[in-house]
């Protein structure tokens, strides 16, 4: 018998992948993902520490995946994971935008350095459809 796969035991770029598609047509969804994966810091971190879990091969495209959004904040509070200020309030917006968690507008904006608050304008303007064929972007994905 064959085990089935953990998200812990594929390749990182495999897991952003899956957290992809299981995100697409979810405009705020695939925002959540896009956030954490432009950023680098999340992914790692959360498929180490068991909070990416494998939905399987839904739609015959490949692996799907989600966060374990509920288990993030108790999983911050014990040190499993954990970043700087600014990669924090990221994570917090990346969990607002997926699960509906709130946030803190005012301390999110305030807190973020540049690059990291680049990457949230660019995620609310993504969960909000403001891209399409016919217009560009409120606020573009940055360049990797």
């Amino acid at each position: 018998m064959i085990p089935e796969p953990r998200a812990t035991d594929l390749d990182l770029v495999d897991v952003e992948n899956a957290l992809l598609r299981a995100a697409v047509g979810d405009y705020a969804a695939e925002a959540a993902v896009l956030l954490l994966v432009n950023a680098g810091h999340w992914p790692a971190q959360l498929q180490q520490a068991g909070l990416v879990s494998l939905l399987g091969d839904v739609d015959g495209g490949g692996l799907w995946a989600q966060v374990a959004w509920p288990d993030v904040d108790a999983a911050l509070r014990a040190g499993v994971i954990g970043g700087s200020g600014s990669q924090l309030r990221l994570l917090r917006a990346a969990a607002s935008l997926a699960d509906g968690q709130p946030v803190d507008l005012g301390d999110l904006a305030a807190g973020l350095d540049r690059d990291h608050l680049a990457l949230v304008l660019a995620a609310v303007a993504h969960a909000g459809g403001s891209h399409g064929e016919d217009r560009p972007p409120l606020a573009a994905w940055p360049a990797r």
